[in-house]
Protein backbone atom coordinates (compact mmCIF):
# COMPACT_ATOMS: atom_id res chain seq x y z
CA UNK A 1 0.00 0.00 0.00
CA UNK A 2 1.54 3.59 -1.37
CA UNK A 3 1.08 6.56 0.93
CA UNK A 4 -0.97 9.83 0.02
CA UNK A 5 1.79 11.32 -0.23
CA UNK A 6 3.10 8.72 -3.34
CA UNK A 7 0.51 10.52 -5.92
CA UNK A 8 0.97 13.80 -4.85
CA UNK A 9 4.00 15.43 -7.47
CA UNK A 10 7.25 16.71 -5.39
CA UNK A 11 8.32 20.60 -6.61
CA UNK A 12 11.35 18.22 -7.69
CA UNK A 13 8.65 16.32 -10.32
CA UNK A 14 7.10 19.31 -11.55
CA UNK A 15 10.69 20.99 -12.24
CA UNK A 16 12.15 18.04 -14.13
CA UNK A 17 8.83 17.46 -15.95
CA UNK A 18 8.54 21.36 -17.15
CA UNK A 19 12.68 21.09 -17.87
CA UNK A 20 11.52 17.86 -19.91
CA UNK A 21 9.24 19.56 -21.94
CA UNK A 22 11.25 22.73 -22.20
CA UNK A 23 13.60 20.33 -23.45
CA UNK A 24 11.67 18.78 -26.13
CA UNK A 25 10.23 22.07 -27.41
CA UNK A 26 13.62 23.79 -27.63
CA UNK A 27 14.46 20.57 -29.41
CA UNK A 28 11.67 21.08 -32.03
CA UNK A 29 12.52 24.32 -32.07
CA UNK A 30 15.87 23.96 -33.54
CA UNK A 31 15.86 21.43 -35.45
CA UNK A 32 17.79 21.40 -38.38
CA UNK A 33 15.96 21.54 -41.81
CA UNK A 34 15.63 18.05 -43.61
CA UNK A 35 16.31 17.74 -47.15
CA UNK A 36 14.75 16.21 -49.95
CA UNK A 37 16.64 13.08 -49.20
CA UNK A 38 16.03 13.06 -45.79
CA UNK A 39 12.41 12.80 -46.48
CA UNK A 40 12.77 10.43 -48.85
CA UNK A 41 14.31 7.64 -46.39
CA UNK A 42 12.13 8.69 -43.88
CA UNK A 43 9.28 7.54 -45.90
CA UNK A 44 11.19 4.16 -47.13
CA UNK A 45 11.53 3.72 -43.54
CA UNK A 46 8.18 3.95 -42.57
CA UNK A 47 6.86 1.76 -46.24
CA UNK A 48 9.27 -0.81 -44.78
CA UNK A 49 8.08 -1.24 -41.35
CA UNK A 50 4.36 -0.62 -42.14
CA UNK A 51 3.93 -2.48 -45.96
CA UNK A 52 0.50 -3.22 -45.22
CA UNK A 53 -2.70 -0.67 -44.43
CA UNK A 54 -5.96 -1.79 -42.97
CA UNK A 55 -8.43 0.43 -43.66
CA UNK A 56 -12.10 0.34 -41.94
CA UNK A 57 -15.19 1.98 -43.66
CA UNK A 58 -17.75 2.91 -41.47
CA UNK A 59 -21.52 3.29 -42.66
CA UNK A 60 -24.09 5.84 -41.07
CA UNK A 61 -26.09 2.91 -39.30
CA UNK A 62 -22.67 1.50 -38.10
CA UNK A 63 -21.77 -1.37 -40.01
CA UNK A 64 -18.53 -1.73 -40.68
CA UNK A 65 -16.43 -2.85 -43.74
CA UNK A 66 -12.71 -3.61 -43.87
CA UNK A 67 -10.31 -4.72 -45.74
CA UNK A 68 -6.43 -4.56 -45.41
CA UNK A 69 -4.60 -2.95 -48.88
CA UNK A 70 -0.95 -2.18 -49.79
CA UNK A 71 0.71 0.89 -48.20
CA UNK A 72 1.56 2.06 -51.16
CA UNK A 73 -2.21 1.73 -53.07
CA UNK A 74 -3.64 5.23 -53.76
CA UNK A 75 -6.79 6.22 -52.20
CA UNK A 76 -8.88 5.21 -55.54
CA UNK A 77 -7.95 1.47 -54.70
CA UNK A 78 -10.38 1.88 -52.10
CA UNK A 79 -12.66 3.42 -53.41
CA UNK A 80 -13.14 0.78 -55.97
CA UNK A 81 -13.53 -1.64 -53.03
CA UNK A 82 -16.03 0.09 -51.80
CA UNK A 83 -17.69 0.39 -54.69
CA UNK A 84 -17.86 -2.95 -55.51
CA UNK A 85 -19.05 -4.31 -52.14
CA UNK A 86 -22.29 -2.06 -52.61
CA UNK A 87 -25.69 -2.77 -54.53
CA UNK A 88 -26.01 -2.69 -58.30
CA UNK A 89 -28.41 -0.15 -57.74
CA UNK A 90 -26.39 2.20 -55.36
CA UNK A 91 -22.80 1.29 -56.95
CA UNK A 92 -23.63 4.55 -59.76
CA UNK A 93 -24.49 6.73 -56.82
CA UNK A 94 -21.28 8.98 -55.57
CA UNK A 95 -19.84 8.78 -52.53
CA UNK A 96 -17.01 10.39 -50.15
CA UNK A 97 -14.75 8.94 -47.83
CA UNK A 98 -13.97 11.33 -44.92
CA UNK A 99 -12.21 11.70 -41.09
CA UNK A 100 -13.42 13.50 -38.55
CA UNK A 101 -12.64 15.50 -35.91
CA UNK A 102 -10.89 17.15 -37.42
CA UNK A 103 -12.72 16.34 -40.67
CA UNK A 104 -10.53 15.83 -43.57
CA UNK A 105 -12.12 14.97 -46.84
CA UNK A 106 -10.28 12.23 -49.70
CA UNK A 107 -11.63 12.90 -52.86
CA UNK A 108 -10.45 10.90 -55.76
CA UNK A 109 -11.00 14.16 -57.65
CA UNK A 110 -8.63 15.88 -54.99
CA UNK A 111 -4.99 16.64 -56.97
CA UNK A 112 -3.68 16.66 -53.41
CA UNK A 113 -4.78 13.74 -52.59
CA UNK A 114 -5.12 11.01 -55.36
CA UNK A 115 -1.86 10.80 -56.29
CA UNK A 116 -0.64 10.06 -52.67
CA UNK A 117 -0.32 6.78 -51.28
CA UNK A 118 -2.00 5.26 -48.19
CA UNK A 119 1.30 5.93 -46.50
CA UNK A 120 1.98 9.42 -47.37
CA UNK A 121 -2.12 10.22 -46.67
CA UNK A 122 -1.09 9.24 -43.08
CA UNK A 123 -3.46 6.16 -43.21
CA UNK A 124 -0.91 3.59 -42.35
CA UNK A 125 -1.06 1.16 -40.11
CA UNK A 126 -4.33 1.50 -39.90
CA UNK A 127 -6.90 3.99 -40.31
CA UNK A 128 -11.33 4.57 -39.57
CA UNK A 129 -12.76 6.19 -42.83
CA UNK A 130 -16.75 7.13 -42.34
CA UNK A 131 -18.62 7.16 -45.70
CA UNK A 132 -21.17 10.17 -47.06
CA UNK A 133 -23.06 9.45 -50.01
CA UNK A 134 -24.16 12.18 -52.21
CA UNK A 135 -27.95 10.87 -51.82
CA UNK A 136 -28.96 11.95 -47.96
CA UNK A 137 -31.78 9.20 -47.86
CA UNK A 138 -28.69 6.46 -47.80
CA UNK A 139 -27.19 8.63 -44.74
CA UNK A 140 -29.94 8.32 -42.50
CA UNK A 141 -28.79 6.17 -39.20
CA UNK A 142 -32.07 4.03 -39.71
CA UNK A 143 -30.99 2.79 -43.26
CA UNK A 144 -29.02 -0.27 -43.42
CA UNK A 145 -25.96 -0.12 -45.40
CA UNK A 146 -26.49 -0.87 -49.20
CA UNK A 147 -24.47 -3.50 -49.07
CA UNK A 148 -24.30 -6.67 -51.91
CA UNK A 149 -26.32 -9.95 -50.79
CA UNK A 150 -22.68 -11.88 -51.06
CA UNK A 151 -21.19 -9.69 -48.41
CA UNK A 152 -23.54 -9.31 -46.53
CA UNK A 153 -23.83 -12.90 -46.03
CA UNK A 154 -19.97 -12.81 -44.86
CA UNK A 155 -20.89 -10.14 -42.56
CA UNK A 156 -20.30 -10.91 -38.32
CA UNK A 157 -21.75 -9.34 -35.63
CA UNK A 158 -19.44 -7.50 -33.13
CA UNK A 159 -18.72 -8.95 -29.65
CA UNK A 160 -21.39 -7.76 -27.14
CA UNK A 161 -19.95 -5.53 -24.34
CA UNK A 162 -20.06 -7.26 -20.95
CA UNK A 163 -22.92 -5.93 -18.92
CA UNK A 164 -21.17 -4.87 -15.79
CA UNK A 165 -24.62 -4.54 -14.15
CA UNK A 166 -24.95 -7.94 -13.69
CA UNK A 167 -22.03 -8.30 -11.66
CA UNK A 168 -23.09 -7.99 -8.27
CA UNK A 169 -20.01 -7.35 -6.06
CA UNK A 170 -19.00 -10.28 -3.67
CA UNK A 171 -20.83 -11.00 -0.35
CA UNK A 172 -18.66 -11.12 2.96
CA UNK A 173 -18.78 -14.93 4.34
CA UNK A 174 -21.52 -14.93 7.18
CA UNK A 175 -19.03 -17.53 8.86
CA UNK A 176 -17.10 -14.37 10.28
CA UNK A 177 -17.43 -13.42 13.73
CA UNK A 178 -19.07 -10.25 14.12
CA UNK A 179 -16.69 -7.16 15.45
CA UNK A 180 -16.98 -6.81 19.52
CA UNK A 181 -15.72 -3.33 19.81
CA UNK A 182 -15.10 -4.68 23.92
CA UNK A 183 -12.92 -7.36 23.20
CA UNK A 184 -9.98 -5.50 22.17
CA UNK A 185 -9.72 -6.28 18.84
CA UNK A 186 -10.71 -3.29 17.31
CA UNK A 187 -6.85 -2.39 16.20
CA UNK A 188 -6.86 -5.56 14.58
CA UNK A 189 -9.69 -4.77 12.31
CA UNK A 190 -8.79 -1.29 11.91
CA UNK A 191 -5.32 -2.42 10.61
CA UNK A 192 -7.29 -4.76 8.16
CA UNK A 193 -9.32 -2.44 6.39
CA UNK A 194 -7.11 -1.00 3.32
CA UNK A 195 -6.30 2.42 3.19
CA UNK A 196 -7.99 4.45 0.30
CA UNK A 197 -5.60 7.00 -1.16
CA UNK A 198 -7.46 10.35 -1.32
CA UNK A 199 -7.33 10.88 -4.83
CA UNK A 200 -9.64 7.53 -5.12
CA UNK A 201 -12.09 9.24 -2.48
CA UNK A 202 -14.57 10.56 -5.14
CA UNK A 203 -18.22 10.59 -4.95
CA UNK A 204 -20.40 9.03 -7.72
CA UNK A 205 -20.66 12.81 -9.42
CA UNK A 206 -17.62 12.95 -9.36
CA UNK A 207 -15.88 9.91 -11.18
CA UNK A 208 -13.99 10.53 -14.47
CA UNK A 209 -15.57 9.05 -17.24
CA UNK A 210 -13.15 6.86 -19.84
CA UNK A 211 -14.99 5.22 -22.76
CA UNK A 212 -13.55 1.59 -22.67
CA UNK A 213 -15.99 0.39 -25.23
CA UNK A 214 -18.79 1.51 -27.93
CA UNK A 215 -21.35 -0.55 -29.80
CA UNK A 216 -23.92 0.32 -31.84
CA UNK A 217 -26.78 1.25 -28.28
CA UNK A 218 -24.12 1.11 -25.34
CA UNK A 219 -21.32 3.91 -24.61
CA UNK A 220 -19.62 2.10 -21.52
CA UNK A 221 -17.29 4.35 -19.26
CA UNK A 222 -15.41 3.70 -16.22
Amino acid sequence: ELPDSYFQPSPADLKAAQASLSARTQALTNAPLRTQAMREAEEKTKRARWPTTTIRIKFSDRSQLEKTFLSTDKIRTVYAFVRGSLREDVKPVKFVLYQTPPKREFKVSDPTVRDLSLADLQLAPSSVLLLRFEKDELNYTDVPAPLDESILAQAEDLPAPPNFDAQTPSQPSTAESPRNPSSGSSSGNTSLEKKIPKWMKLGPSMYPCFPVMRSADLFLCL
